[in-house]
């Protein structure tokens, strides 16, 4: 079965490659970039599939098990706006793409001096013949990263300027994920691409460290009541686990003790929260938002936009407005 899926998807890139893709280049005179777009090409198509399985499962579930019922439609087609943009265009994988030949220069000058550049496998060499536990020894490693990562976006005032309107969807559902500022989106890639490339993740590797990383944040953003027992949250984010972090006033707003400035800052396994001190493990299904887009007295009132143009545009003026405040 899995390998008839295989077949089928490289005969339909194929076809879309050679019917569609490359005459198009030639026509604009890029056939220079025929390898790198055919790589793009499987891209599309793993973005695609990605979009067919979400509509295929988690619509259906946020149907059947909501959380509450979307009051703002046009907010949810939004979020569905940036999903589109960020499954089709490949937003990550450009960037990992852009920088890998970077590294590949920097790692030749450094062999010339001598210098062997660091891998992890190399730390773990009883795991180079087993691709399943070097995908997860990597997936992990990675996701250490984002956890600090996100923490910093809640603890930096410019960056959570930024990372903000993220939070600013009260009606979060599957497509929430990829609700982000586009500068956001590029700072985090090209740091996550770097780490990858660090400690020695291939390509191809790569492609399936994403997707999978994706699929899981969207049903962690889904508008479903779906948790994974005491010890599943302690372990993986579930949508509950989620949904704690997107909570207003507490999830990312609260400073509490051990905390820099929330809870629940796990990307993919929460266990990270655990071991740092950040986990809050809720029973409820709370409200998402951020405070200061509450009207009077509970909140500023404060606009983050209706549209994606103008959410990028608000979002870029808070980073500058929330740079000059004195750290929190």
């Amino acid at each position: 079965m899995i390998d008839t899926l295989v077949n089928l998807f490289s005969t339909v890139q194929a076809w879309l490659f050679q019917a569609v893709v490359q005459p198009f280049l030639f026509n604009i005179g890029f056939s220079d970039y025929l390898e790198d777009v055919f790589d793009g090409t499987e891209w599309f198509l793993i973005g695609v599939c990605e979009l067919i399985v979400l509509f295929l499962i988690l619509r259906p579930l946020e149907a059947w098990i909501p959380v509450h019922p979307i009051t703002d439609k046009r907010a949810r087609w939004n979020d569905f706006t940036y999903t589109v943009l960020h499954r089709l265009g490949a937003f990550s994988i450009l960037v990992f793409f852009l920088i890998d030949p970077l590294t590949a220069k920097m790692t030749e000058l450094l062999h010339l001096q001598g210098v062997n550049p660091f891998n992890l496998e190399n730390l773990l060499p009883g795991i180079t013949d087993r691709p399943l536990i070097t995908f997860l020894v990597y997936l992990v490693v990675l996701d250490l990263c984002e956890y600090w990562y996100h923490r910093a976006q809640h603890g930096f005032n410019w960056m959570w300027g930024l990372h903000s309107l993220h939070h600013s969807q009260q009606n979060m559902n599957l497509w929430s994920d990829d609700r982000n500022h586009l500068l956001d989106d590029m700072i985090h890639d090209v740091v996550m691409a770097l780490v990858a490339l660090v400690i020695g993740v291939e390509p191809s590797q790569y492609v399936l460290l994403v997707s999978a990383t994706r699929m899981l944040q969207s049903l962690q953003h889904a508008n479903v009541r779906i948790h994974f027992g005491k010890l599943g949250d302690a372990l993986i984010v579930s949508p509950r686990y989620h949904r704690w972090h997107h909570a207003i006033g507490i999830g990312h707003e609260s400073k509490g003790k051990g905390t820099l400035g929330g809870h629940n800052f796990g990307v993919l396994f929460s266990f990270w929260d655990v071991l740092f001190g950040t986990a809050h493990f809720g029973k409820t299904f709370e409200h998402t938002g951020v405070r200061d887009q509450l009207p009077a007295p509970h909140g500023k009132a404060r606009d983050y936009g209706r549209g994606f143009w103008s959410q990028q545009w608000l979002g870029l003026k808070r980073m500058v407005e929330f740079a000059r405040k004195p750290s929190r």
